[in-house]
């Protein structure tokens, strides 16, 4: 009896159909050949799913579309798109940052959406000052009307690490007096991306100014390490890729809203690190000692 019904159990299960195939369309409104590489990598790591790449002018209205289907959307002007319907499939929103955002959603938080921050995490970026420059406790924040919102958040967030934030409004790249009051009375300058503060055009002056006085500018982001940024945090296409593929095994319910990737490395720019004086570690031990921290909390 026992074998009969391990036998009819085995059948059952042969004979169960499968969960079905997943429907998962990335939309981006440029398409390039590391974009092609990055449709093809996540179709390799999920082979029982259908991965496709759309731009947004193929799309029907999010409404329109099969609510079991998964959106990937990448940019500010996919995520335009997006909002202007408010059904829809589940969506996550890449290549995003939490300036871009704030401009279209304030605080909201619509509950299809889950937004991926393309901008280093603030926790994350003053761990990285504690770690390259023990000694600093003053930390030079500047803002515009756009970036104003993160004020209060990395000063709570520094103030957690031992860190003081010293934050100064510079709504005119002109006016060099904001920045030069600012680096007065910091001891590190914490870039945020922010492109009214930090832009082909005003970069030069921040880190001529900066460096001056012998101060090192942390990020913005890892774009402004080759122009003379000593360090920042960054995901590479491959730790987005992990992360990707953790979210879309889970079911939709269970996304955050918005979230920085788990998975990320660091790049410094030795150059400015020997000019200032400064003796760092290979970047891939910075981003270790990052990652344990963060494992602590």
């Amino acid at each position: 009896m026992r074998l009969f019904k391990t036998l009819a159990l085995l059948c059952l299960l042969a004979t169960a159909p499968l969960a079905p195939a997943a429907e998962i369309i990335i939309a981006s409104s440029h398409d390039t050949p590391a974009l092609q590489r990055f449709v093809s990598d996540l179709a390799a790591r999920r082979p029982d799913d259908h991965v496709q790449f759309m731009h947004p002018s193929q799309l029907s209205t999010p409404s329109a579309m099969p609510s079991d289907s998964r959106l990937i959307l990448l940019g500010a002007t996919a995520l335009d798109w997006r909002l202007s319907d408010p059904g829809g499939p589940p969506t996550l929103v890449m290549q995003i940052s939490r300036v871009q955002a704030h401009k279209r959603l304030g605080d909201q938080r619509p509950a299809l959406l889950t937004l991926l921050w393309s901008d280093p995490a603030p926790a994350r970026q003053l761990r990285l000052v504690r770690q390259l420059l023990p000694q600093a406790r003053r930390v030079g924040l500047l803002y515009s009307d756009d970036s104003r919102f993160l004020v209060n958040e990395l000063r709570h967030q520094a103030a957690a690490q031992g860190l003081a934030i010293s934050a100064w409004y510079w709504p005119d790249n002109g006016d060099s007096r904001p920045l030069n009051r600012l680096l007065d009375e910091s001891d590190v300058l914490l870039g945020v991306d922010d492109p009214a503060l930090y832009n082909p055009r005003s970069i030069k002056g921040v880190l001529l100014a900066s460096y001056s006085r012998k101060l090192a500018l942390i990020g913005p982001t890892a774009a402004f390490i080759r122009a003379g940024s000593l360090s920042s945090s960054y995901s590479d296409q491959q730790d987005w890729l992990d992360d990707l593929d953790r979210l879309l095994a889970l079911p939709p319910g269970q996304w955050p809203r918005e979230a920085y990737p788990d998975n990320f490395k660091v790049l410094s720019n030795a150059q400015v690190a020997r000019s200032l004086g400064i003796e760092l570690s290979d970047d891939h031990d910075q981003a270790q000692r990052l990652q344990d921290w963060e494992s602590d909390q």
